[in-house]
Protein backbone atom coordinates (compact mmCIF):
# COMPACT_ATOMS: atom_id res chain seq x y z
CA UNK A 1 0.00 0.00 0.00
CA UNK A 2 1.15 3.83 -1.09
CA UNK A 3 4.55 1.93 -2.18
CA UNK A 4 5.28 0.30 1.14
CA UNK A 5 5.68 -3.56 2.49
CA UNK A 6 3.01 -3.63 5.28
CA UNK A 7 4.15 -7.00 6.13
CA UNK A 8 7.77 -5.93 6.08
CA UNK A 9 7.10 -2.47 8.36
CA UNK A 10 5.70 -4.83 10.82
CA UNK A 11 8.31 -7.08 10.54
CA UNK A 12 10.70 -4.48 11.81
CA UNK A 13 8.39 -3.31 14.27
CA UNK A 14 8.38 -6.23 16.08
CA UNK A 15 11.58 -7.10 15.73
CA UNK A 16 12.34 -3.49 17.67
CA UNK A 17 10.05 -3.73 20.18
CA UNK A 18 11.75 -7.16 20.86
CA UNK A 19 15.66 -5.93 20.69
CA UNK A 20 14.53 -2.83 23.12
CA UNK A 21 13.00 -4.93 24.94
CA UNK A 22 16.02 -7.08 26.20
CA UNK A 23 18.37 -4.47 25.58
CA UNK A 24 17.76 -0.61 25.31
CA UNK A 25 21.35 0.20 24.94
CA UNK A 26 21.35 -1.48 21.32
CA UNK A 27 21.76 0.11 18.33
CA UNK A 28 19.25 -0.70 15.67
CA UNK A 29 20.37 1.06 12.22
CA UNK A 30 18.38 1.16 9.22
CA UNK A 31 20.64 1.86 5.74
CA UNK A 32 17.58 2.95 3.53
CA UNK A 33 17.66 5.22 0.78
CA UNK A 34 13.64 6.27 1.07
CA UNK A 35 12.08 9.31 1.66
CA UNK A 36 9.91 6.98 3.99
CA UNK A 37 8.54 8.98 7.59
CA UNK A 38 9.17 7.83 11.03
CA UNK A 39 12.18 5.35 10.63
CA UNK A 40 13.37 6.47 13.68
CA UNK A 41 9.98 7.03 15.86
CA UNK A 42 8.75 5.14 18.46
CA UNK A 43 7.03 2.20 17.40
CA UNK A 44 4.50 3.03 19.90
CA UNK A 45 4.45 6.67 17.96
CA UNK A 46 3.57 4.87 14.95
CA UNK A 47 6.89 4.55 13.82
CA UNK A 48 9.36 1.78 12.77
CA UNK A 49 11.30 1.87 15.99
CA UNK A 50 14.99 1.73 14.88
CA UNK A 51 16.97 4.45 16.64
CA UNK A 52 19.42 5.54 14.05
CA UNK A 53 19.02 5.57 10.30
CA UNK A 54 22.08 6.55 7.77
CA UNK A 55 22.11 9.89 5.74
CA UNK A 56 22.28 8.49 2.48
CA UNK A 57 21.62 11.98 0.95
CA UNK A 58 24.44 13.84 3.21
CA UNK A 59 27.05 11.30 2.04
CA UNK A 60 25.61 11.52 -2.01
CA UNK A 61 25.69 15.09 -1.67
CA UNK A 62 28.68 16.16 0.54
CA UNK A 63 31.20 13.76 -1.66
CA UNK A 64 29.91 15.15 -4.64
CA UNK A 65 30.68 18.70 -3.79
CA UNK A 66 34.30 17.88 -2.52
CA UNK A 67 34.97 15.79 -5.86
CA UNK A 68 34.72 19.24 -7.72
CA UNK A 69 37.68 21.24 -8.29
CA UNK A 70 37.32 24.56 -6.16
CA UNK A 71 36.81 27.17 -8.93
CA UNK A 72 33.17 25.28 -10.00
CA UNK A 73 31.67 24.67 -6.09
CA UNK A 74 29.99 28.19 -6.25
CA UNK A 75 27.50 26.86 -8.44
CA UNK A 76 26.95 23.51 -6.24
CA UNK A 77 26.54 25.53 -3.07
CA UNK A 78 23.28 23.96 -2.48
CA UNK A 79 25.28 20.32 -2.05
CA UNK A 80 26.17 21.13 0.97
CA UNK A 81 23.00 23.72 2.32
CA UNK A 82 20.14 21.23 1.30
CA UNK A 83 20.72 18.10 3.78
CA UNK A 84 19.97 20.95 6.53
CA UNK A 85 16.38 20.79 5.46
CA UNK A 86 15.87 17.45 6.46
CA UNK A 87 18.18 16.87 8.96
CA UNK A 88 16.27 16.65 12.03
CA UNK A 89 13.59 14.30 10.08
CA UNK A 90 15.28 11.71 11.67
CA UNK A 91 17.56 10.60 13.82
CA UNK A 92 20.53 10.53 11.77
CA UNK A 93 23.95 9.05 10.81
CA UNK A 94 25.93 10.22 8.64
CA UNK A 95 27.97 7.06 7.25
CA UNK A 96 31.15 7.54 5.15
CA UNK A 97 30.81 3.72 4.50
CA UNK A 98 32.86 0.57 3.55
CA UNK A 99 30.64 1.35 0.14
CA UNK A 100 32.21 4.38 -0.26
CA UNK A 101 35.83 2.84 -0.76
CA UNK A 102 35.59 0.35 -2.91
CA UNK A 103 34.66 -0.73 -6.62
CA UNK A 104 36.78 2.18 -8.22
CA UNK A 105 35.44 4.88 -5.99
CA UNK A 106 38.37 5.58 -4.34
CA UNK A 107 39.09 6.80 -0.71
CA UNK A 108 37.81 10.07 0.74
CA UNK A 109 41.49 11.26 0.32
CA UNK A 110 41.84 10.20 -3.54
CA UNK A 111 38.93 11.40 -4.18
CA UNK A 112 39.78 15.38 -3.49
CA UNK A 113 41.19 17.28 -6.39
CA UNK A 114 44.03 19.32 -6.53
CA UNK A 115 47.60 18.15 -6.40
CA UNK A 116 49.20 16.12 -2.98
CA UNK A 117 48.82 19.26 -0.51
CA UNK A 118 45.32 20.22 -1.73
CA UNK A 119 44.03 16.92 -1.18
CA UNK A 120 44.59 16.65 2.04
CA UNK A 121 43.62 19.81 2.75
CA UNK A 122 40.39 18.73 1.24
CA UNK A 123 40.28 15.98 3.32
CA UNK A 124 40.81 17.82 6.38
CA UNK A 125 38.41 20.32 5.34
CA UNK A 126 35.56 17.73 4.52
CA UNK A 127 36.44 15.92 8.06
CA UNK A 128 35.67 19.45 9.55
CA UNK A 129 32.37 19.49 7.81
CA UNK A 130 31.54 15.71 8.94
CA UNK A 131 32.73 16.35 12.61
CA UNK A 132 30.34 19.63 12.81
CA UNK A 133 27.44 18.75 11.21
CA UNK A 134 24.37 17.48 12.86
CA UNK A 135 24.42 13.79 13.21
CA UNK A 136 26.40 10.51 14.81
CA UNK A 137 29.69 9.67 12.60
CA UNK A 138 30.21 6.22 11.10
CA UNK A 139 33.92 6.80 9.59
CA UNK A 140 35.12 3.32 7.71
CA UNK A 141 38.59 2.09 9.03
CA UNK A 142 41.61 3.51 7.04
CA UNK A 143 39.85 6.74 6.72
CA UNK A 144 41.39 8.03 9.89
CA UNK A 145 44.40 8.29 8.27
CA UNK A 146 43.72 9.20 5.03
CA UNK A 147 44.17 5.93 3.60
CA UNK A 148 45.59 5.86 -0.43
CA UNK A 149 44.26 2.28 -1.21
CA UNK A 150 40.68 1.18 -1.49
CA UNK A 151 39.89 -1.32 0.98
CA UNK A 152 39.93 -5.19 0.24
CA UNK A 153 39.11 -8.32 2.24
CA UNK A 154 42.06 -9.65 0.89
CA UNK A 155 44.38 -7.49 3.09
CA UNK A 156 45.20 -5.21 5.55
CA UNK A 157 45.19 -1.65 6.23
CA UNK A 158 48.78 0.35 4.94
CA UNK A 159 49.80 1.02 8.46
CA UNK A 160 53.40 2.17 7.18
CA UNK A 161 51.51 5.12 5.79
CA UNK A 162 51.84 6.77 9.39
CA UNK A 163 55.84 6.95 8.55
CA UNK A 164 54.58 9.63 6.41
CA UNK A 165 54.02 13.05 7.41
CA UNK A 166 51.22 13.84 5.56
CA UNK A 167 49.51 10.82 6.83
CA UNK A 168 50.44 10.99 10.35
CA UNK A 169 49.67 14.87 10.60
CA UNK A 170 46.00 13.93 9.38
CA UNK A 171 45.61 10.81 11.54
CA UNK A 172 46.71 14.04 14.55
CA UNK A 173 43.66 16.20 13.18
CA UNK A 174 41.25 13.37 13.28
CA UNK A 175 42.39 12.58 16.55
CA UNK A 176 41.59 15.65 17.54
CA UNK A 177 38.19 16.23 16.04
CA UNK A 178 37.07 13.41 17.45
CA UNK A 179 37.92 14.20 20.89
CA UNK A 180 36.51 17.66 20.36
CA UNK A 181 33.17 16.15 19.71
CA UNK A 182 33.23 14.16 22.12
CA UNK A 183 34.38 17.07 24.91
CA UNK A 184 32.40 20.11 23.60
CA UNK A 185 28.51 19.44 24.21
CA UNK A 186 27.65 21.82 21.15
CA UNK A 187 28.99 19.30 19.10
CA UNK A 188 27.29 16.45 20.28
CA UNK A 189 24.19 17.29 23.14
CA UNK A 190 21.30 18.14 20.17
CA UNK A 191 22.54 16.16 17.25
CA UNK A 192 18.68 15.58 16.31
CA UNK A 193 17.07 19.09 17.45
CA UNK A 194 16.97 21.87 15.44
CA UNK A 195 17.76 23.63 18.35
CA UNK A 196 21.14 22.64 17.80
CA UNK A 197 21.99 24.14 14.70
CA UNK A 198 21.71 27.57 12.97
CA UNK A 199 23.14 28.87 9.63
CA UNK A 200 25.14 32.46 9.89
CA UNK A 201 25.92 33.04 6.11
CA UNK A 202 24.32 29.72 3.79
CA UNK A 203 24.54 32.05 0.85
CA UNK A 204 27.55 33.06 0.40
CA UNK A 205 28.16 31.04 -2.90
CA UNK A 206 30.19 33.63 -4.27
CA UNK A 207 33.30 33.07 -2.37
CA UNK A 208 31.90 29.08 -1.44
CA UNK A 209 31.75 29.96 2.62
CA UNK A 210 29.87 28.33 5.03
CA UNK A 211 29.24 29.62 8.51
CA UNK A 212 26.99 28.63 11.20
CA UNK A 213 26.80 27.60 15.02
CA UNK A 214 26.49 24.24 16.54
CA UNK A 215 24.30 24.78 20.45
CA UNK A 216 24.42 22.82 23.71
CA UNK A 217 21.44 22.80 25.31
CA UNK A 218 22.58 25.79 27.31
CA UNK A 219 23.22 28.41 24.49
CA UNK A 220 26.09 30.23 26.09
CA UNK A 221 27.59 26.70 25.14
CA UNK A 222 28.63 27.07 21.22
CA UNK A 223 30.49 26.87 18.63
CA UNK A 224 31.08 28.92 15.14
CA UNK A 225 32.31 26.82 12.14
CA UNK A 226 33.70 28.34 9.29
CA UNK A 227 34.40 26.14 6.21
CA UNK A 228 36.68 28.19 3.30
CA UNK A 229 36.09 25.78 0.21
CA UNK A 230 38.59 27.61 -1.99
CA UNK A 231 42.35 28.05 -1.28
CA UNK A 232 41.77 31.34 -1.19
CA UNK A 233 43.52 33.38 2.06
CA UNK A 234 40.87 35.58 3.85
CA UNK A 235 42.53 38.22 6.15
CA UNK A 236 40.18 40.26 8.43
CA UNK A 237 37.08 38.04 7.43
CA UNK A 238 33.66 39.45 9.14
CA UNK A 239 31.33 36.95 10.44
CA UNK A 240 28.60 37.53 12.68
CA UNK A 241 28.44 35.67 16.15
CA UNK A 242 25.80 35.02 18.61
CA UNK A 243 26.75 36.90 21.69
CA UNK A 244 28.81 39.71 22.84
CA UNK A 245 32.60 38.60 24.46
CA UNK A 246 35.39 36.62 23.32
CA UNK A 247 35.71 33.37 20.82
CA UNK A 248 38.58 31.24 20.66
CA UNK A 249 39.70 29.32 18.26
CA UNK A 250 40.10 25.85 19.31
CA UNK A 251 40.75 23.94 15.85
CA UNK A 252 42.19 24.99 12.91
CA UNK A 253 42.72 22.41 9.84
CA UNK A 254 45.18 24.86 8.62
CA UNK A 255 47.41 24.23 11.33
CA UNK A 256 51.17 23.27 10.38
CA UNK A 257 50.95 20.29 12.92
CA UNK A 258 47.91 19.26 10.74
CA UNK A 259 49.75 19.97 7.37
CA UNK A 260 48.33 23.24 7.02
CA UNK A 261 50.02 26.30 6.05
CA UNK A 262 49.55 28.08 9.50
CA UNK A 263 47.17 30.24 8.50
CA UNK A 264 45.47 30.76 12.00
CA UNK A 265 44.02 33.19 14.74
CA UNK A 266 46.66 32.32 17.56
CA UNK A 267 44.81 35.33 20.00
CA UNK A 268 41.30 35.27 21.46
CA UNK A 269 38.97 36.84 19.35
CA UNK A 270 37.02 39.89 21.05
CA UNK A 271 33.73 40.77 19.21
CA UNK A 272 32.77 44.18 17.76
CA UNK A 273 29.37 45.95 17.69
CA UNK A 274 27.62 46.67 14.55
CA UNK A 275 25.23 44.58 12.32
CA UNK A 276 26.72 41.64 10.87
CA UNK A 277 24.70 38.47 9.00
CA UNK A 278 21.49 39.97 11.01
CA UNK A 279 23.88 40.34 14.62
CA UNK A 280 24.52 42.63 16.88
CA UNK A 281 28.27 40.95 17.10
CA UNK A 282 30.97 40.32 14.89
CA UNK A 283 33.90 38.92 14.95
CA UNK A 284 37.33 39.80 12.39
CA UNK A 285 39.33 36.93 11.56
CA UNK A 286 41.91 34.82 8.84
CA UNK A 287 40.63 32.06 7.29
CA UNK A 288 43.21 30.03 5.04
CA UNK A 289 42.71 28.20 2.20
CA UNK A 290 40.59 24.92 2.10
CA UNK A 291 40.32 25.44 5.66
CA UNK A 292 37.76 24.52 8.79
CA UNK A 293 37.83 27.03 11.29
CA UNK A 294 36.33 26.39 15.09
CA UNK A 295 35.71 29.02 17.45
CA UNK A 296 34.38 28.54 21.22
CA UNK A 297 32.83 31.48 22.94
CA UNK A 298 34.51 31.70 26.15
CA UNK A 299 32.07 34.55 27.49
Amino acid sequence: RNGTDEGAKSFLRLTSEVIFKKDDRVLFMAEDSTAFEGVTRPVDMGGIGFNYKWNMGFMNDTLRYFKREPIHRKWHHHDITFGLTYAFSEQFVLPFSHDEVVHGKGTLLTRMPGDYWQKFANYRLLMGLYITHPGKKLLFMGQEFAHFQEWSVHRQLDWNLFEFQSHDKANHYIRDLFHLYKTEKALHELDHQKEGFEWIDSTNSDQSIFSYVRYAKDKNEHIVIILNMTPTVYHNYEIGVPNKGVYEEIINSDFVRYGGSDQYNGLPLETHEGACHDRENYVKLTIGPLTAVLLKFKG
